[in-house]
Formats: C-alpha cells, sequence, structure tokens
C-alpha cells in the first residue's frame, strides 16, 4: 500500500458537497451515493454573495443582517440534510458569505476533506464563464481531488452507483503520476477495472514512436502504476492518435467508464477563455463524474512515491 492520502482519496472519510442555491439534485444525489458508499461524513457546503437589508426600528437606519442572511441559506439547504440522514448519511451544512472558490477551498482544509464534490452549469453562450468562476477555479487549485459531475452526465440512478470502470487520461510528459496512483487505488478499493489512455497529437506521433512501439509505450504507462497495486487490479492501456479531449470522451462513452480521473495542469489565460482547454472540454461533455488531480495534489502523491524507498521507480 502507498504511503499516501490516496486511500482516503479513493475512499473518502469526509465529503464536501459545493452547491448554489437550489441544489442540483443529480449532483447531491452523487455526493450521497459517495459518501453512503464510503461511509463518509457529507459537508453540505454554500457560499452566497448577497445579504439581507434591515432596517433599525428606533434610528431607521439600513444595515445588512448578516446572522438573517446565514439563517436563510441554511433553510434552503435543510431538506438536503434531511435526505441525506434518511439515507444514512451524517450530513452538516456550512454556509459563508463571500467569493466561492476562495471559501470551498477554505472549508475543505479546515475540515480536513478528503473530495470536493460539485457541479456545472450546462455550457452555453456563457457555460464557460460560469465554470471558470468556481469549479474550474477550485479543481485547479485545490490539494485534494476534486469530483465534477457535468451537464452531459448520464441520469443514472446514483443512490446506486458503482464504480465497475476507472478511466485515466495519461501524458508521457510531466508529471501525471498522481492521477495515475490515485485512479488505481480507487479501481482497487471499488472492484474495479483500470484503463491508462494515452493520446499522441498527430504533431508528436513522430517524435514520441521514433525506436519504440504501442506495446513498449503501453509498459511505459502500466509502469506509472506501483506494482503492488498493478498486481492485483486489471489494467488496461490505450494508446491511440488524435485529439486528447476527443479520444476520452469517445472512450469514455464506448467503455461505458463510470469514472473519469484527470490532472488538471495549469491553463493558459487564452484556453480558458476560449474553451480549448482538454479539461474545461471533458467536463463539459463527459457521461461520467470526472475526478480531477491539480498539480498540488499530484505533487503531493509524486514527493511521498519519492519519500518511500519501495515506490522510488513509479516516481520517475
Amino acid at each position: 500500500m502507498t504511503p499516501l492520502t490516496t486511500h482516503r482519496w479513493s475512499v473518502p472519510q469526509t465529503i464536501l458537497f459545493a452547491t448554489e442555491v437550489p441544489a442540483n439534485e443529480q449532483v447531491y444525489a452523487f455526493a450521497l451515493a459517495q459518501a453512503k458508499t464510503a461511509q463518509a461524513r457529507l459537508i453540505i457546503f454554500h457560499a452566497y454573495d448577497t445579504l439581507v437589508v434591515s432596517a433599525s426600528e428606533t434610528s431607521g437606519l439600513r444595515y445588512y443582517d448578516y446572522a438573517a442572511a446565514a439563517k436563510t441559506e441554511i433553510q434552503h439547504l435543510e431538506p438536503l440534510v434531511e435526505q441525506g440522514r434518511q439515507a444514512g448519511v451524517d450530513c452538516e451544512i456550512i454556509v459563508r458569505q463571500g467569493l466561492a472558490p476562495h471559501l470551498i477551498l477554505e472549508c475543505a482544509h479546515e475540515k480536513n476533506v478528503d473530495r470536493i464534490i460539485m457541479g456545472t452549469r450546462c455550457p452555453g453562450a456563457f457555460g464557460k464563464i460560469l465554470l471558470g468562476s468556481v469549479a474550474e477555479e477550485v479543481l485547479r487549485a485545490s490539494e485534494i481531488p476534486v469530483c465534477v459531475v457535468g451537464p452531459d452526465v448520464i441520469d443514472k440512478a446514483f443512490q446506486a452507483y458503482k464504480i465497475k470502470s476507472v478511466l485515466c487520461a495519461t501524458s508521457l510528459h510531466g508529471n501525471c503520476v498522481g492521477s495515475a496512483v490515485l485512479a488505481a487505488q480507487i479501481a482497487l478499493d471499488h472492484g474495479a477495472r483500470l484503463l491508462l489512455l494515452h493520446v499522441l497529437k498527430p504533431s508528436e506521433s513522430l517524435d514520441t514512436l521514433a525506436g519504440r512501439t504501442i506495446e513498449q509505450l503501453g509498459a511505459d504507462i502500466q509502469s506509472l502504476i506501483p506494482p503492488e497495486i498493478r498486481s492485483q487490479i486489471v489494467i488496461e492501456s490505450m494508446v491511440v492518435p488524435g485529439e486528447a479531449f476527443e479520444e476520452i470522451l469517445f472512450q469514455a462513452k464506448s467503455q461505458r467508464v463510470d469514472m473519469l480521473v484527470l490532472g488538471a495542469q495549469e491553463a493558459s489565460i487564452m484556453s480558458t477563455l476560449t474553451r480549448h482547454g482538454v479539461v474545461y472540454k471533458v467536463i463539459a461533455h463527459a457521461p461520467c463524474p470526472v475526478l480531477t488531480v491539480s498539480p498540488f495534489a499530484m505533487d503531493r502523491v509524486t514527493k511521498a512515491l519519492k519519500d518511500a524507498p519501495q515506490h522510488a521507480g513509479a516516481a520517475r
């Protein structure tokens, strides 16, 4: 077993469900199913930026009633808590006033959360702004995995949701060990098969394949997984040419994947604004939840692997 927090990341003990009001029922159903399966505590978190304005009876001066605003937001979320309790899940509501991305990450750190679950609105003319303002900022800065349920996720009965197949998109360049190890740990803990996918861009195919076969590249991808996990799960590696987001989505649909695992690398300002980022495109159209691992989270895994002699090979 790797000396990491990956077991808590694959079977979380505490989950933070970040929600707007009203809550997305499908995303909450998924969060509830995850908490029930892992026997985890579920924090229902909401950040609001509207305040209740009241007037003093004596002076008539108007002022912001912070207590009344928080109480109103909590009342909106109480039905979710009751639903969770009926499912046997320990739930807690936390509401805070301010900017959502910062407050979500702050609460996750304070409560020692193992996974953040959130949804995103359907991408339309302003879809990128809605995703980028909260979900994308959180998933790129979080030190723990963030699971995003996008608008194209098939409407499953999440009450009976079970992870049978995990797809992890890997890269032969950069730090992708963290996401691969997490995907393998999820497959191990849930008795699922693991699909490791590497997409060769047309511009890179000749250089990457120079003197190497597809089989050798597939073996390189599998070597990202620690040997003691590799020997206990079914792994299939795929190396295909094409555009990354197109191949990821195609394999997710054709292989009937239950969870996608992606490394959320830093995106340029231009790719963020013009929707060219692979992570955004996958989340916007994935048929299943997408678990993202930020560079900060991947660094934690890589460092732990390097510090453990028996896993040093997997970290290189």
